[in-house]
């Protein structure tokens, strides 16, 4: 699949028809081993190219991704199909009225949307591995996690056969799956993408993402949904940025290939004439704290009611979640809100840069169903270290760009994290990165 920038080029120039363009897509997902596809739209996505195609031939364009192929994961509505959320409660789900917001943008931008994508059971999980179609199996090892909750996006694009998909993010959900499966994904503020037409998970942190192969195409994706004109990469200088990278015990991974990745990128950074120091992150620890309380009320609030009908229609693993939070007094999620705002402000006036640069994860890829493994550190479980070193940044609403950085082996991913600089810089700067590492 070629990346977004050379597929548009290509699209554009009549080098590609979108209806030529799609029917690779479809082959591709036709023969799909990573269970990344949920729900395909073959035809709809089929009359859509063919109305694309003739356009193009007529030099008209509909936006700047006319003829692109998009996938979406199956926590948001896209008109005509149902939304499962991967769990079987949702088996007799109607088709959705409309489009999700997102999804309507994308096709005023000329996107073919061509089906729905795995997700991790109602997204609450990091593994990608609980749902009720199975397990989402990583590109680079189909016996290893893909990362979750938005799996199916990942997956799909590691595996060549979308050049862009959309995911949500609560706590880990789009830049956890991008690192294990080595892509490139953009969690924004809340907001910047619109999160209607989304099935909750923990409304406080649920961020509407995009994913693709590299930062180069996420910042093509993000000028047309924003309606920008779209231009050539950004400049490679960083000199303007104080890039801090985090330090500390809780930024430590348990895989050394992670932390080569860490040290590579901010050579690479200092190499392009940023000025790059270490940054500690006092009270993080005692701020990440609050996010599982946070997100197993509201989680809980949303479920209780077929919680307490239904609960063996949920996977064993997603029951294991939920079933904690049934006799949560409320005053605790009060605390922790209250903890969270007051961390969060302190974290984020102590910060003296401009980037915080920070593993994406603790772990590469782990086996498909294991709750720890073993490393240097001794034997760890899994789900904290693929959550620990992202929800931070949703208790703070930060911008981040997870970057896939070269490593001997299955893939790793550092964190470019926006602290005064918004989504266009951490994107540029993500791209002068990718282009001095090639």
């Amino acid at each position: 699949m070629l990346p977004l920038p050379d597929l548009v080029r290509a699209l554009d120039s009549g080098e590609l028809s979108p209806t030529e363009h799609l029917d690779d897509v479809l082959a591709r997902l036709d023969a799909d081993r990573t269970g990344s596809v949920i729900v395909p739209d073959r035809e709809r996505a089929r009359a859509r190219a063919a109305e694309l195609t003739v356009l193009a031939l007529r030099g008209e364009r509909i936006g700047p991704l006319h003829g692109v192929t998009v996938g979406i994961k199956d926590l948001v509505d896209v008109a005509g199909l149902p939304t499962r959320c991967g769990s079987r409660l949702l088996d007799d789900a109607p088709p959705a009225r409309a489009d999700a917001p997102v999804v309507a943008m994308l096709r005023a931008a000329g996107a073919v949307v061509v089906g729905k994508l795995h997700t991790h059971e109602f997204a609450y999980g990091p593994a990608g591995d609980v749902a009720a179609t199975g397990p989402a199996r990583n590109p680079h090892d189909l016996g290893r996690i893909t990362g979750g909750s938005s799996s199916g996006s990942a997956a799909a694009v590691a595996a060549g056969h979308l050049p862009l998909t959309v995911g949500t993010d609560t706590g880990a959900s789009v830049r956890t799956p991008a690192a294990l499966c080595g892509v490139a994904g953009w969690k924004p503020r809340r907001g910047t993408l619109p999160g209607g037409g989304v099935f909750p998970l923990a409304e406080s942190f649920d961020t509407v993402g995009l994913l693709a192969a590299d930062a180069a195409s996420l910042a093509l994706a993000r000028a047309a949904l924003a309606g920008a004109v779209l231009t050539g990469p950004g400049p490679a200088a960083a000199q303007p940025y104080r890039i801090g990278v985090a330090t500390g015990h809780w930024w430590r991974p348990h895989d050394p290939a992670i932390t080569d990745a860490v040290r590579t990128v901010a050579g690479t950074l200092a190499g392009l004439g940023a000025d790059v120091s270490e940054q500690d992150t006092p009270g993080v620890d005692e701020l990440a704290a609050t996010y599982p309380v946070i997100t197993g009320a509201e989680a809980f609030a949303t479920h209780r009611e077929w919680f307490a009908r239904r609960r063996d229609e949920y996977q064993p693993a997603t029951v294991e979640r939920l079933a904690p939070h049934a006799d949560v007094p409320a005053h605790a999620y009060v605390d922790a809100q209250r903890t969270r705002r007051r961390l969060a402000a302190a974290l984020t006036g102590h910060l003296g840069c401009d980037v915080l640069l920070c593993p994406t994860t603790r772990l590469r890829a782990t086996p498909i169903g294991a709750g720890t493994v073993p490393t240097p550190d001794g034997e760890i479980a899994v789900r904290p270290a693929l959550l620990e070193t992202t929800s931070p940044f949703n208790l703070l609403d930060l911008p981040v760009v997870a970057l896939p950085v070269p490593v001997p082996g299955l893939p790793a991913g550092v964190q470019l994290v926006g602290v005064t600089v918004g989504d266009d810089v951490l994107l540029d700067l993500a791209g002068a990165v990718e282009r001095a590492l090639r």
